[in-house]
């Protein structure tokens, strides 16, 4: 496969080893190359049409390899969720980078180190006392900290509401040490959201909120560089982002099954999933045992809220395809419990058979791994799937 990322390829001699996805001990995460570039392909010329730029979340693949198709193999705009993907990112040559969670006051050295690399590091806050003390961090090291604030769309996480009080306060403590960049919101609700309307409500609620905290600040006579909006659903729901900058989404690289009951994607994109093997036959129940439990896939059941409860995660062969009607319904830490839905029968499959799980959330399964075998769907095997590839993971705070 032609990558842009082997570099960032592991070293360890097993993943290297690995010629087929019949080769690996399992459990172990694979990405599909091709539903993956499909993935972000989509997104990306969404963005385009809606005239914004576009700044991928990589908290769900927290991996250069993946890193390296977002903007057609170069370092491009990225948002993170923690200061060791920052960190790693840098050092992957990204210098524009947005740290996405409200900032711990005693993490800001490890802000101003990436600062004075060249990096530029936004931050995001939504309180006075935050805003007090990056701008006296910044007046002692003679660096304006990039910082946005944090604007509540929907009440699902933190944030201000847009006519809060303290929105122009911080404003104007950011204003005057020279840190202030903009404002930035996320419809969290969205994944909450079941149909295509609300999901095209969201978005515009997402998108006026934001704008509104905007024109707050201009109002009281301060630079709003950026506002920043976005979501995996809301993103590829808006039909209208006038006033928005940059339009943020993360989970979409590789979707998953709660995206999928959400109608955002189809079961076939989801480019993320877990090889397990079967174990046991527990027939008496109605089971079958893999070695793959909630260490592999996670405790997320996400799809429980839903309309149709995926339980663990779907079912596909080796080769990925979907066998029909049967759901991984139950899980321990290292055993996986797969079961028929609706009394159908529980197809043969020998101890030692390997499957692939699809996860209902693909941030939390991702999040279990070190990292990627990768495949490409696309190009067809004799035996089992050929591994093109290992991507490492970032992982830690």
């Amino acid at each position: 496969m032609n990558n842009p990322a082997h570099t960032a390829r592991s070293e360890a001699a097993g993943p290297e080893a690995a010629r087929t996805l019949a080769d690996p001990d399992t459990p172990f995460a694979v990405v599909d190359v091709h539903k993956m570039r499909r993935n972000i392909d989509r997104l990306a010329t969404r963005a385009e049409g809606l005239g914004v730029g576009l700044r991928p979340h990589v908290k769900t693949a927290k991996s250069l390899g993946v890193a390296a198709f977002l903007h057609h193999g170069k370092p491009g705009p990225v948002t993170v969720s923690t200061l060791a993907e920052a960190e790693a990112f840098a050092d992957g040559g990204h210098t524009d980078i947005t740290y996405a969670v409200g900032i711990d006051p005693h993490k800001l050295p490890r802000v101003l180190a990436l600062l004075g690399r060249g990096v530029t590091l936004r931050i995001l806050l939504d309180s006075v006392e935050q805003a007090e003390s990056v701008a006296r961090a910044s007046r002692e090291a003679g660096v304006a900290v990039p910082t946005q604030i944090e604007v509540d769309c929907d009440g699902h996480r933190g944030g201000l509401k847009p006519d809060a009080p303290e929105l122009v306060e911080i404003g104007h403590v950011l204003h005057e040490a020279g840190c202030l960049d903009g404002v930035l919101t996320h419809a969290g609700e969205s994944y909450f959201a079941y149909t295509p309307e609300e999901q095209r409500l969201a978005a515009k609620n997402e998108r006026d909120t934001a704008v509104r905290a905007a024109e707050r600040l201009r109002a009281a006579g301060l630079p709003v560089a950026t506002v920043s909006v976005g979501s995996t659903p809301t993103a590829h729901a808006a039909d209208d982002l006038t006033g928005v900058t940059e339009l943020r989404a993360g989970n979409y690289v590789f979707f998953d099954l709660v995206m999928a009951g959400l109608g955002v994607c189809r079961v076939d994109d989801l480019a993320l999933s877990v090889v397990v093997t079967v174990i046991g036959h527990r027939p008496e129940y109605g089971w079958l045992v893999t070695d793959g439990g909630w260490m592999a896939m996670s405790r997320d059941r996400g799809t429980s809220v839903q309309p149709q409860d995926q339980g663990y995660g779907l079912v596909t062969d080796l080769d990925g395809h979907l066998i029909p009607d049967i759901v991984m319904t139950a899980a321990s830490q290292e055993h996986g419990t797969l079961t028929a839905r609706d009394g159908a029968p529980l197809p043969e499959l020998p101890i030692g058979t390997r499957l692939r799980i699809l996860p209902n959330h693909a941030c939390a399964t991702a999040a279990q791994h070190r990292g990627y075998h990768v495949v490409d769907s696309t190009r067809t095997a004799e035996t089992a799937p050929q591994i093109e590839d290992f991507w490492t993971r970032v992982t830690g705070w």
